[in-house]
């Protein structure tokens, strides 16, 4: 890492309010404010590069890497557009980071929050599978992530309502256990298993459009219940794949791991893909925004 977590936590905290601000007060063009906060969300994000590669989560790792120099490039174009419309896409895209990022963060920092998800999320997957024909499968212990080792959520003595941790999804963990026997399938439960990423990167793109409030709560009320549903369909097949296929390998990793790392992530990004085509129909203004902040990659440009 390059600072502290507690640190770390407080920098991206500030580049977030600082381009909240920048976006309410886009009348005035406060450029210099929403460049802070573009390097120092980009900051938050590259601190937790080695953490993910220390966990061998090289997507991660990558995503974690490319956010500083794109967050720098963000800030560059920012002193660097003239253009109306350019401007204001890179307006909405301070919104949509604001309040993308926020929600989350502020669900991954308070420890309540982050294991009511985890709880709401591994039941109804349980639910499901069970529904599907699969193992009946119940919550188990929550399990807690210390500097002194681990410990039980009831055990727990740390501060509940707030953590200056920069890797939330590891630091809790609930097991999943068969209900007739009471034993551990081996999987736990974390708070990426919840698709709380992908849902607030949807709801903060659509709610920062400057368009009609109910045009933006259809679209909402579209995307985020489908990937809840998606991602409840993800962990049953995972778990399911998990119990019947004990001892397939490749490459040294389990169908797990394989399925958890790769396939799935693979599979959420075509669905994630997908449904962004149905939101630009609904949404073309945000079809306008994403295709303007693609032009410097020279991706997607009409002729």
């Amino acid at each position: 890492m390059l600072v502290s977590q507690e640190v770390i936590s407080i920098i991206g905290a500030i580049g977030l309010v600082a381009l909240a601000v920048s976006w309410h007060r886009r009348s005035s063009s406060p450029v210099r404010l929403s460049q802070v906060g573009w390097v120092c969300v980009g900051l938050y994000f590259f601190n937790d590069a080695s953490v993910y590669l220390a966990h061998e989560d090289l997507i991660l790792t990558l995503f974690s890497v490319m956010a500083l120099p794109m967050a720098v490039g963000m800030a560059i174009w920012e002193g660097r557009a003239e253009d109306e419309r350019t401007l204001a896409s890179l307006t909405w895209a301070r919104g949509a980071v604001a309040y993308a990022g926020g929600p989350y963060l502020l669900i991954a920092h308070v420890p309540w929050l982050s294991v009511l998800a985890i709880w709401f999320v591994a039941a109804q997957a349980a639910v499901f599978l069970r529904f599907s024909g699969g193992d009946h499968i119940e919550m188990g212990e929550t399990w807690v992530n210390t500097s002194q080792g681990q410990v039980t959520w009831e055990e727990f003595d740390g501060n509940r309502w707030f953590m200056g941790s920069s890797t939330e999804e590891y630091m809790f963990q609930t097991e999943l256990l068969l209900a007739d026997g009471g034993a551990s399938i081996g999987i736990n439960f974390v708070l990426a298993c919840t698709a709380l990423q992908s849902m607030v990167i949807f709801i903060g793109a659509i709610a920062v459009l400057d368009i009609d409030w109910r045009r933006r709560c259809r679209v909402l009320f579209l995307t985020v219940p489908l990937i809840h549903v998606l991602n409840l369909f993800r962990n049953a097949g995972l778990i399911w794949l998990h119990s019947t296929y004990v001892d397939w390998t490749l490459l040294g990793m389990s169908v797990f791991e394989f399925g958890h790392s790769y396939v799935a992530r693979f599979v959420s990004l075509f669905a994630m893909f997908l449904m962004a085509l149905i939101m630009f129909d609904l949404l073309p203004e945000l079809h306008r925004h994403i295709v303007r902040l693609l032009k410097p990659l020279g991706l997607l440009q009409p002729k």
